[in-house]
């Protein structure tokens, strides 16, 4: 082998959305003399062949082979294998892109472990991601231990002998689940499977003409006819059991039941409908057990009971009902934590209808059941289905999201689930809902791994999993009256990186702004409090409403100092910000005794920049200028201890003393001994 890794790429007619995924690629730390990017065009019609012909007159570590039109991305890949020059290939599409150092971290981590496969966190901006598979990194794993099975995709590195020794490759022509027979085929073989989950390496990007791959409308009987392929490999590799009802719970749960839930089946037209139905039934009827089917969640089990019976519109009738249950979550709290991270208490819960009620449950005597307004006229009447045993299935979970790039991170959270009681009905029953309870911590830093939050807006999402239902809710509109004054933003880290926490409008909900990428420091205080610092010293210098992480260094701001009219003109004087007690102080970077030359003694109105010369100005409030032109702030802003506050409303502003509150521009005047002589006065009257 001549490469560490063989970037394979199957290429057609791409047109301009194949650029990201070149200049992804010329851009990985893997040195170009480790890499090798081939591309292998499937008789592109466009300019696409020239344009690589190009690319590797200009590259020499970029090979391109021009095979005729197969129409599928499977002999591309499978000439890709052949030609490969790399000890692991690695599969990616023509639109889609990987992150700078996902080459070399993936390598890295393959060859330290002897991996036969590697694959890192992804992230997409359209179709649905397995993040659980991407929780924490695993050095080492298998489809016997882990559950591979939820990512079965192939854009990941494989080890080149691995898949020649196993003869291993796609079939090929226009065919559908293609990736998941190739995955399958690979998964029972490998002894050794690494994951990256700390840092996101390939990025599905949604094309704007609607045209990636797998966007096509399905033909049920090809498309379960291919599944049946997939479902004898699981066979051929695994003994009757729970481990193989687990797997193929999956493909039930995703590719059959999936296509007969909502959002899809409740627009389907009554001939689709059945050609659907028919397709599934008849491959469930061949390969889905009672083992299968039971280790449904409630809502999965009804869908599959009402598919054994052939009850097509019952359906269509419990997806619409479906689709009305959503997640609800409410903020209950919010603070700043002294290591910089944002811990938020949450109460989570699913709800259903248009009135967003609990979905509740039925308690009698001591068993619990779907409560059964949710299924009724759908099932049997007095035809119940027991949750009992799924309510430690429960579980809500707390994640940040890059709205741009859709990069998601789980954050550290611990959950309790009960059972409250709602109702105590006629007959002895009770109607109850399961609450989930807990914490969480969002951290904008660098953390296990992880890199730092990159600048970007971020959304707080709450995923809450129950009945065989995941819904995700978005945290912060339903929210108690007093954390909108513990939402501070902070800054973290070194170099200084500000995070605003924030409400959106209209819909309330809570993002964090990480490097201003939309929110200015300025705009985020202009309705919190300023106090000033009282100084014997005459610096000019204010506490602001902002935490500090103690790892935070000086950051350059500015005071501006302007007359009472728009016309006055205004004078601009450096300015610090810096951590001081767990929060931020401003303060002038030569004390503020420095005369300014032309600048008229008496009140003008002060301002600060806190976000470069064209952010938005914070009105601090009035500052005077004496003859000299040494400037003091005025006595109407309230004061704090030098040492600042740690309160979440800025501090609480000290009451100032008698000397301080009367006599300071007369201290200001005085010889350092008669000032030093009167500070000893006014500690013994404790002013």
């Amino acid at each position: 082998m001549s490469a560490k890794v063989s970037v394979i790429v199957p290429v057609y007619n791409p047109g301009k959305y194949i650029e990201p995924c070149i200049d992804s690629l010329l851009g990985q730390t893997l040195a170009p003399g480790d890499l090798e990017l081939l591309f292998v065009d499937d008789g592109s019609s466009d300019d696409t062949p020239a344009r690589l012909d190009k690319l590797a007159a200009e590259h020499s570590h970029v090979r391109v082979i021009h095979i005729p039109n197969s129409g599928w991305p499977g002999k591309p890949r499978n000439i890709g294998v052949a030609e490969a020059r790399g000890e692991y290939v690695h599969f990616v599409d023509q639109d889609d892109y990987l992150a700078p150092d996902a080459l070399r971290r993936l390598w890295e981590m393959g060859h330290r472990n002897g991996s036969d496969i590697v694959f890192g966190k992804v992230a997409s901006n359209f179709r649905a991601v397995p993040h659980g598979v991407f929780r924490v990194n695993r050095e080492k794993c298998t489809i016997y231990d882990t559950s591979l099975v939820d990512s079965l995709t192939p854009h990941k590195m494989f080890r080149t002998e691995f898949l020649r020794e196993n003869k291993i490759a796609y079939p090929e022509g226009k065919r559908r689940l293609e990736d998941q027979l190739y995955m399958m085929e690979t998964y029972f073989p490998a002894k050794v499977v690494s994951i990256l989950g700390d840092y996101t390496c390939y990025h599905y990007s949604k094309r704007d003409d609607g045209k990636n791959a797998g966007s096509a409308k399905i033909i049920p009987s090809g498309y379960y006819g291919n599944l049946r392929e997939v479902l004898d490999v699981v066979n051929a590799n695994t003994e009757p059991g729970e481990f193989r009802e687990g797997l193929l719970r999956r493909f039930y749960r995703v590719e059959m039941l999936g296509r007969l839930s909502e959002p899809s089946v409740v627009k389907y037209a009554p001939e689709y409908l059945d050609e659907m139905v028919d397709a599934v039934k008849e491959l469930a009827d061949g390969y889905i057990n009672d083992g299968v089917h039971d280790g449904l969640g409630a809502v999965l089990r009804i869908r599959s009971t009402l598919l054994r019976r052939d009850q097509r519109q019952g359906l269509v009738e419990i997806a619409r009902r479906a689709a009305s249950v959503k997640g609800h979550a409410r903020l209950e709290d919010l603070a700043w934590e002294e290591d910089g991270r944002i811990v938020v208490t949450v109460s989570a819960r699913l709800v259903y209808g248009d009135d967003r009620a609990p979905l509740s449950l039925l308690r009698r005597g001591d068993r619990y059941y779907l409560h059964p307004d949710f299924h009724q006229g759908v099932l049997a009447d007095g035809e119940l289905v027991d949750v009992t045993d799924e309510l430690d299935d429960f579980k809500a979970e707390v994640s940040i999201r890059d709205r741009d790039t859709a990069v998601e991170w789980p954050c550290p959270a611990e959950f309790e689930t009960s059972v409250d009681e709602l109702e105590r009905l006629a007959d002895g029953d009770v109607r109850c809902q399961v609450v989930l309870r807990g914490t969480a911590y969002l951290d904008p830093k660098a953390v296990g791994g992880r890199d730092a939050l990159t600048r970007g807006a971020w959304d707080v999402w709450v995923p809450v999993r129950g009945l065989g239902l995941v819904r995700k809710a978005r945290l912060g509109a339903d929210r108690a009256a007093h954390v909108d004054g513990h939402c501070l933003p902070a800054l973290l880290s070194k170099p200084a990186q500000l995070t605003i926490p924030y409400f959106t409008v209209p819909q309330g909900n809570l993002s964090l702004d990480v490097d201003r990428s939309g929110k200015k420091l300025g705009t985020a205080l202009a309705k919190r409090e300023v106090s000033r610092v009282p100084d014997d010293d005459g610096e000019l210098a204010v506490q602001l409403a902002v935490v500090s992480h103690s790892a935070t260094a000086p950051t350059r701001a500015w005071f501006v100092l302007r007359g009472k009219g728009d016309d006055s003109g205004s004078v601009a004087l450096p300015a610090v910000m810096e951590p001081v007690g767990g929060r931020i102080r401003l303060r002038t970077t030569d004390g503020g005794q420095s005369p300014f030359a032309g600048l008229r003694p008496g009140t003008w109105r002060l301002f600060a920049r806190l976000d470069g010369h064209a952010g938005p100005e914070l009105k601090i409030g009035q500052v005077r200028v004496d003859a000299h032109g040494r400037l003091r702030l005025t006595d109407k802003s309230g004061a704090v201890a030098p040492a600042g506050a740690s309160s979440t409303d800025g501090g609480r502003p000290a009451k100032p003393g008698i000397l301080r509150r009367v006599g300071r521009p007369m201290i200001n005047r005085l010889s350092p001994d008669a000032r030093e002589r009167l500070r000893s006065v006014a500690s013994k009257l404790g002013a």
